[in-house]
């Protein structure tokens, strides 16, 4: 007969904690589908009467802001640190460089799905009817000037770290824990992810998500937000230029 100390007693796992209080999430959240169906609604009268650099700079704040409202969440919440949300560490150039060949490679794959999911939305297809609605909903972002470009980029690097670090770190890792399954983590990411962007219409909307969902994929991947939000800022930057030239 097996003696008491050979039995061997297994712990209970732990279920993940909520990183921060449920209804400091549930306050984000709230936040960000009326900023975006006032961004839907809105003829966008800062770029209308004061010009484009206010604009960038309203939105670099409004970024900050918010990431600074997450912070605060966490802080509260006592369970993981910013640093720790990010995860990855550069130690090394090449570690670096890994996130960057990362980045890189992320982009172009979601370059390919977001071109196939747009051609099954029917927005892929050539013409002016597909360009003027770009533009209707666009073009109070497209700079044109030197110091518009400047500002663009600033506004593609904020939003490259802030909405890695507000959706596929703070959202996901939320969601995973209350859900206790990543999966559902990345899933509500994704969606909030695509709710948040009013401002570019339905179908962009639903394709923000899908692009959202990739973000999530590589973040969980990488166990780290650093390659998503290199890729996001560049993608960001890339498509301000692009519509620079579209829309002259």
């Amino acid at each position: 007969m097996d003696s008491v100390s050979d039995v061997q007693v297994v712990a209970p796992v732990e279920a993940p904690r909520r990183i921060a209080p449920l209804w400091h999430t549930l306050l984000l959240i709230l936040f960000l589908g009326i900023f975006s169906a006032g961004g839907a609604q809105s003829d966008h009268p800062v770029a209308r009467n004061h010009g484009l650099v206010p604009q960038y700079i309203s939105m670099i704040a409004v970024e900050w802001l918010i990431f600074a409202y997450v912070v605060w969440g966490l802080r509260k919440g006592g369970v993981v640190s910013v640093k720790e949300l990010i995860g990855g560490r550069w130690d090394k150039v090449e570690d670096f460089l890994l996130d960057i060949g990362i980045a890189g490679a992320f982009w172009l794959v979601s370059v390919m799905v977001l071109a196939g999911c747009a051609y099954a939305l029917g927005m892929a297809q050539a013409g002016n009817t597909n360009i003027e609605e770009a533009r209707k909903l666009l073009g109070f972002l497209v700079p044109r000037t030197g110091i518009e470009v400047a500002l663009w980029f600033g506004v593609a690097g904020t939003a490259g770290f802030c909405e890695e670090f507000i959706f596929r770190g703070y959202v996901q890792r939320q969601f995973a824990a209350i859900s206790g399954q990543i999966f559902v983590g990345m899933v509500v990411s994704a969606i909030v992810f695509g709710l948040a962007h009013g401002y570019e219409g339905p179908k962009r909307m639903l394709l923000i998500s899908v692009y959202g969902f990739l973000f999530s994929l590589v973040a969980w991947m990488r166990k780290s937000l650093r390659p998503g939000m290199l890729a996001h800022a560049w993608h960001d930057a890339l498509i301000g230029m692009l519509l620079r030239v579209l829309f002259k």
